[in-house]
């Protein structure tokens, strides 16, 4: 019997020979990951290259442009003819530029998202619209608009349309892989679109609305990536930023940006109730607003929090709390 714990012979490796060139590397580890072939082509119209381009300029995420209007709401000017012209013009604006970020976005992306199960079908990814005209097409749509913001509108339009337009390409390059920040950033696009509202305008934006607009879209990205972590599951590989979250963490998130962004608008609210008389409408707009809050972090815990705009527009319950909020703030702002 061996005096050993283990008696199992040992097999001597071969002798390490200092100075010894590396092996060479095999075309397994050099590779990468395999290259996914785009899906098959659409027969028809849907299949076509000019349909394709309208895909990806992403026509359907253009609600989101409605931020806009915020600014002029709440500033009880939105049907004020001075105000009304350069939010529309911002408006378009901000669909051009956001149509381009879409198109570089999805040039870049290409090949994981062919490894997606949804994003594959995408025209760029789908091989419907080349790369290169993609991005020379987001060039055009950059140039069209900050050279109509400087013309038609206001230079410091032209300035926020400027920042969004580098904040997102930084995006899509480099900071989309930097966990917490690829959160701010996109956030920050809402966030742009409600101050190019009141700049277009010329109207001044107040800390209780800044603040509102910067927490409320950073409670909607954070229940984005809640949604995609839970329910998406093997997918999530395709956003690398998901493997470095839990989903505890981004409960975290969601809850305290939902905390201050309630706060600030209640603060808000009750300072504006002070000059008005008859009706407190504004701090009963409280209620619609908290109620959408909490209705909008049920869909995010069950996991259906997907695109903001289309939360918004499949929850029927959501829609009347909106309309809702949208009209005791109108009767508030108004003062009727």
């Amino acid at each position: 019997m061996s005096v050993y714990p283990d008696s199992t012979p040992v097999t001597a490796s071969p002798p390490t020979v200092v100075g010894a060139a590396p092996a060479p590397l095999t075309a397994v580890d050099t590779a990468g990951p395999a290259k996914v072939p785009p899906p098959p082509r659409t027969p028809g119209f849907r299949g076509s290259r000019p349909w394709g381009v309208v895909r990806a300029l992403r026509p359907r995420q253009w609600v989101k442009n409605g931020l806009v209007l915020a600014a002029p709401l709440a500033a009880g000017a939105v049907f004020d003819p001075d105000v009304m012209g350069p939010t529309a013009v911002a408006f378009l604006l901000f669909c051009l530029s956001a149509s381009g970020v879409y198109l570089v976005n999805d040039s870049i992306d290409v090949e994981e998202d062919r490894r997606h199960p949804k994003k594959r079908y995408r025209p760029i990814a789908a091989g419907l619209v080349p790369r290169p005209l993609a991005v020379a097409l987001a060039v055009v749509l950059f140039a069209v608009a900050l050279t109509t913001a400087v013309l038609l509108t206001r230079p410091e339009l032209a300035g926020v349309l400027g920042a969004y337009v580098v904040i997102q390409l930084a995006y899509c390059v480099f900071l989309k892989n930097q966990p917490v920040i690829d959160l701010a950033v996109v956030a920050s696009g809402f966030l742009l679109r409600g101050i190019a509202g009141g700049v277009a305008a010329g109207l001044l934006l107040s800390q209780w609305f800044l603040l509102v607009a910067a927490f409320g879209s950073l409670f909607m990205v954070a229940g984005k990536r809640y949604s995609e972590l839970v329910l998406v599951g093997d997918e999530a590989a395709t956003r690398k930023t998901l493997q470095e979250y839990s989903a505890s963490y981004l409960r975290f998130v969601w809850s305290l940006s939902a905390g201050v962004a309630v706060t600030a608008y209640s603060l808000w609210a009750f300072e504006m109730a002070e000059t008005q008389d008859g009706v407190p409408w504004a701090t009963i707009s409280i209620a619609p607003f908290v109620m959408a809050i909490l209705r909008y972090a049920r869909d995010v815990d069950k996991g259906a929090a997907g695109a903001p705009e289309e939360i918004v527009m499949r929850d029927r319950v959501l829609l009347v709390l909106g309309a809702l909020w949208v009209l005791t703030v109108g009767l508030g702002v108004f003062g009727v």
